[in-house]
């Protein structure tokens, strides 16, 4: 079989709306999401797709940049790609992680295609058919009649009433963080009463003082929880943490790479890693990552950073061929109000969603739509994700004591050019 060569890499930043405003500890989503894609072309007409999260002049550029290390390279030889692009000495000067994951996803989608295998045949043949998720609440602006808002513990409540219904989800994280600890601790007890006997997460992005999350921890150990996802900064407070509660912890902020795994092992600060398609920079690190948890008794579950389908699609092929996932996997994507793939967003059936069939990655680009949500990205221009749109001039610290009012209703200034 003949090589194929790369002979030309395009990026195109997208805007998708959300259904509401998503806050979290460090900002916000500002009501949509700005990812940008990725196509990796070969002079076999085979085209890859890729994806990763921001978008702009800047992260095309960055993108597109790289055509001169790779112009001529086989997609098949995936590890010299690593070396060519993110060396990593070299990349203490050039943070490429994100960008080389998209360009791995493009290259196995290519070389899926080449072969006429999913992306989950070719990392070692799909145990599972289907991942299931988490509902993955978060507290949300409304819109000025007070739509889509959750604030309140009976907000949140109906919100996971809702999402339960319509998707079949029997795993709920609640991204915390924004408001004090104990009106959160009230939402989440409401969130708990609300779904029944179902698995719950509780994720505040390291806002907590290891006061507040001792306190915060043991008053919710009753609970059905999976864990107790970056309640504090950093592995020696997750570390001290365990010795006061009785939950297992979890991260996707503090092991994101070998050499923090590595640390973890040694440490045993954090019990569940979550793993990220881009934050760990591929399908493929994501999979040895999983590995060595499996060596070492640690969990494993995916972490989801705002994904349109085609990051969806690397969530769904790492998912299906890792055997120690065992949780329900975090996606943000039923937020979405649309996608920019064939056949519109994927669905969910009893909560979880089937991993594509097709070669490669088994998605394909829906040019319309590509070109709508690019159309859209350069009329409202991206957002800052560590910034509240509703407290102008606010910042995090951490750990934090800046909570948001609860009981203030806001509604913010979305930055949308007029």
């Amino acid at each position: 079989m003949k090589a194929s060569r790369i002979v030309a890499i395009r990026a195109t930043p997208v805007t998708v709306p959300l259904e509401a405003p998503l806050l979290h500890s460090n900002g916000a989503h500002w009501g949509r999401f700005v990812r940008t894609l990725v196509e990796v072309e070969t002079d076999d007409g085979l085209v890859g797709l890729g994806e990763f999260g921001g978008g702009g002049e800047s992260a095309t550029a960055a993108v597109e940049g790289l055509i001169g290390y790779l112009k001529g390279h086989d997609p098949f030889r995936l590890e010299a790609m690593r070396f060519a692009i993110c060396n990593p000495t070299a990349s203490l000067y050039n943070n490429r992680t994100q960008i080389h994951a998209a360009l791995e996803f493009a290259c196995l989608d290519i070389m899926g295609q080449k072969l006429g295998v999913s992306v989950s045949e070719l990392l070692g043949g799909r145990i599972r058919d289907e991942i299931p998720f988490a509902s993955y609440l978060f507290f949300r602006y409304g819109d000025a009649d007070g739509r889509h808002e959750v604030r309140t513990p009976e907000q949140l409540a109906a919100q996971a009433r809702v999402l339960k219904a319509s998707h079949g989800f029997t795993s709920h994280k609640l991204k915390g963080g924004v408001y004090p600890p104990r009106h959160e601790l009230e939402c989440y007890r409401a969130l708990a009463d609300a779904v029944g006997g179902d698995r719950l997460r509780y994720d505040p992005n390291s806002a907590l003082s290891l006061g507040d999350a001792i306190e915060f921890g043991r008053a919710i150990e009753g609970l059905n929880n999976d864990y107790y996802e970056d309640p504090v900064w950093g592995m020696p407070q997750l570390s001290r943490l365990r010795e006061f509660v009785r939950i297992p912890t979890a991260t996707n902020t503090v092991v994101i790479n070998f050499e923090q795994l590595a640390a973890n092992v040694a440490q045993r600060a954090v019990d569940v890693i979550l793993l990220d398609t881009t934050f760990w920079g591929g399908i493929r690190p994501c999979i040895k990552a999983a590995g060595i948890c499996e060596t070492f008794g640690l969990g494993v579950a995916v972490h989801s950073s705002g994904e349109l389908g085609v990051q969806l699609a690397t969530m769904l092929h790492m998912g299906a061929v890792v055997p120690n996932l065992s949780y329900a996997a975090d996606a943000h994507y039923h937020h979405l109000l649309d996608d920019v793939i064939v056949g519109g967003p994927m669905r969910y059936r009893d909560g979880a969603i089937a991993v594509p069939e097709g070669p490669g990655l088994g998605v394909r680009l829906d040019r319309d739509k590509v070109r709508r949500y690019h159309e859209l990205f350069l009329e409202l221009g991206g957002y800052a994700y560590d910034r509240d749109p509703g407290r102008p001039g606010w910042y995090p610290l951490v750990p934090n004591a800046r909570w948001a009012d609860p009981a203030q209703r806001l509604v913010p200034d979305l930055g949308v050019k007029r």
